[in-house]
């Protein structure tokens, strides 16, 4: 279904956003979605300084759900359950959502699009709480408790589309024989073998392709120009209105996350969506009989 945010919005666009629900009374909701693969806590960070206003969304309790190793680490949450954490941070099925973090983007993205491809309105706030403080300045966040959500917010449980999603039987398959792109949004060094800090095996998906999203963030913790992010997809034979569809890029990462940036700018560079393979290479790697590729 179609959404009306794009895939990303500046901090002008939200301060344009936070005027416009004042007046309306659009229903807004700001997330926090700091989260951190070396343990730290995402929650912390929040109350020590977060944008005004904003709810915490915990990625681990809400936007996944319990890691199996026959699932991988971050596999999507029961509908029932994202529901459940929606309602309980205070968005309804009519809300807005700008989701942030302090990482460029690449952990909000988990929030933005499980929202976009249910058809609600999500975007990722670019540049993220580093930037709306560099823009707006002193005052532009607080620390302190969680906001209060508005109490009168329901959102609706719904299915995953399968259209949005891609197995694991399918992500090898097609990834083996070219039929789809399949995109590995992690590190280099992860995708080529040279480390692995987290999963049972190191490596990645024969036939993937390597495009991290960590490098469509520039040094300013921002999207990189749109031309840049369109020249990186193009080395794989991706331009708008070319032959090659976003219906045939699936996206993988480490568990899951991250892969749903690529995915966002993907749609931003005018390539239409792609797909999840949400249980993606901590699904992979946990299954010895998988055939793997090192190397870059």
């Amino acid at each position: 279904m179609p959404t009306t945010l794009p895939p990303f919005v500046s901090s002008a666009d939200l301060e344009s956003l936070i005027a416009e629900a004042g007046r309306r009374e659009r229903r807004l909701v700001i997330a926090d979605v700091r989260w951190y693969l070396d343990g730290r806590s995402g929650r912390d960070a929040y109350h020590a300084d977060h944008i005004a206003g904003a709810v915490f969304v915990d990625l681990d309790e809400w936007l996944a759900g319990p890691p199996s190793p026959t699932e991988g680490r971050h596999p999507l949450p029961d509908p029932e359950r994202f529901a459940r954490g929606m309602t309980e941070a205070g968005v309804g099925d009519d809300s807005t959502v700008v989701a942030y973090d302090d990482a460029g983007g690449v952990i909000a993205a988990r929030l933005a699009w499980m929202l976009r491809v249910l058809g609600r309105d999500a975007a990722v706030l670019d540049g993220g709480i580093t930037a709306w403080q560099g823009e707006l300045g002193a005052g532009a966040a607080v620390a302190g408790r969680r906001a209060a959500p508005r109490a009168d917010a329901t959102f609706t449980a719904a299915a995953w589309p399968a259209s949005a999603l891609a197995s694991i039987d399918e992500t090898q398959a097609r990834a083996a024989d070219g039929s789809a792109l399949v995109l590995d949004a992690r590190t280099a060094d992860r995708f080529a073998g040279e480390t692995e800090p987290v999963d049972a095996r190191a490596g990645h998906i024969p036939g993937a392709r390597n495009l991290s999203v960590r490098d469509h963030i520039g040094g300013d913790g921002r999207l990189r120009d749109l031309d840049e992010l369109r020249a990186r997809f193009a080395q794989f034979g991706l331009a708008p209105g070319g032959a090659a569809p976003g219906s045939d890029v699936i996206a993988y990462c480490g568990s899951g996350v991250t892969a749903c940036h690529e995915l966002l700018v993907l749609e931003h560079a005018g390539l239409g969506r792609g797909r999840l393979f949400a249980g993606s290479w901590s699904q992979y790697a946990a299954d010895a009989q998988r055939p793997l590729a090192t190397g870059a």
